[in-house]
């Protein structure tokens, strides 16, 4: 027996639209959940403000979010291991596991891959959803659900540090001090980086930046160099995607260095100043989501509570998500972390 729930549907740039949507019974194997909580990620806001995400264009209607937490509703048949009441964050990525790339352990890049936020697979800004019993993660009786919804965004971004390989005592560059750069802060402390300086043209994100554990916080990259005798930081991680930079990365990283790009760059065509890269015969790493890194997100989270603590500054109810992503959009209300909430 189907129920029929809220859905906040993008139907063009910058317009949603709340209706109403049948939601299924859970099939075998799967649960259907009561979406208390969704963090809106930066590529939403690409979609919402422009379309596409990168080279992907929005088909209309959609569902976009993809942090999502809440709690079980029903489960499907052959599901024992979840009740009704259960609290858990969700995966939203759907595997294939036979693929090449899924067998030799790149989950992330499954040659079958769906994604629920795409046009296809309809994401979690809606109040109920289906979805397979594995990918739930059940979370701590302490664990506000705002705050679990940073359990996907901070996998990705453990993914990226996995990738630059970050060395205790190394120094970082973060470029862009929204969520995904504030995550990334945070956890380069926690992985033992030395000085960490973070760059945003936002004054309330660099602020943010300062209070979850920046060392330094500021504008222009020319204090980046000074700071370092103009030798360069070990690694610069681009979460931000706009104002060129990841050719910023590339100026303040020194040679024979890494540049980590997680952030989604605007638009088809990106420019990149491959001289600077090849003069300094740095290693680029490009981030796709995470692979198997949300049980790790989940324990960093739960030890740490307090160094996260400031990330999630706003929670908005979902009649209100268009005026919430104008806001986000234009920086207003100091914005960090924004959680499009449901309810308890």
């Amino acid at each position: 027996m189907s129920l029929r729930a809220r859905t906040a549907e993008l139907t063009g740039v910058r317009r949603f639209q709340l209706t109403e949507r049948d939601v299924p019974d859970p099939g075998p194997g799967e649960i259907q959940v009561r979406v208390a909580a969704v963090g809106i990620c930066g590529s939403d806001l690409h979609s919402y403000s422009e379309g596409a995400v990168g080279d992907s264009p929005c088909v209309y209607p959609m569902v976009l979010g993809h942090e999502p937490a809440g709690v079980v509703a029903k489960t499907g048949p052959g599901v024992t291991s979840w009740s009704p009441g259960d609290r858990a964050a969700f995966e939203p990525a759907l595997y294939c596991y036979h693929c090449e790339f899924c067998l030799s352990g790149h989950h992330n890049v499954c040659a079958n891959l769906r994604f629920m936020s795409n046009p296809e697979e309809p994401g979690f800004f809606r109040e109920y959803a289906n979805l397979p019993a594995g990918n739930l993660i059940a979370i701590p009786t302490g664990m506000s659900l705002e705050h679990a919804t940073l359990i996907e965004p901070l996998a990705v971004v453990l993914h990226s540090l996995q990738l630059a390989a970050v060395r205790p005592g190394e120094t970082a560059a973060v470029f862009g001090a929204g969520p995904i750069g504030l995550l990334t802060v945070v956890a380069l402390k926690l992985a033992g980086a030395g000085r960490v300086w973070a760059a945003d043209p936002v004054a309330h994100r660099l602020e943010l930046a300062r209070a979850v554990g920046a060392d330094a916080a500021m504008d222009p990259v020319r204090e980046i160099l000074l700071d370092t005798g103009n030798r360069g930081v070990d690694v610069a991680i681009d979460c931000g995607g706009k104002h060129g930079s990841i050719n910023q990365c590339a100026s303040v990283t020194r040679n024979a260095g890494r540049v980590v790009v997680t952030a989604i760059q605007p638009g088809i065509d990106t420019a990149v100043n491959l001289h600077t890269m090849r003069r300094k015969e740095m290693t680029i790493f490009n981030v796709r989501r995470s692979n198997h890194e949300s049980a790790e997100a989940l324990t960093m989270l739960t030890e740490h509570t307090a160094r996260f603590a400031p990330i999630v500054t706003h929670a908005r109810p979902l009649e209100e998500i268009s005026k919430t992503f104008e806001r986000l959009e234009n920086y207003e209300d100091g914005m960090g972390k924004v959680v499009i909430n449901n309810g308890p």
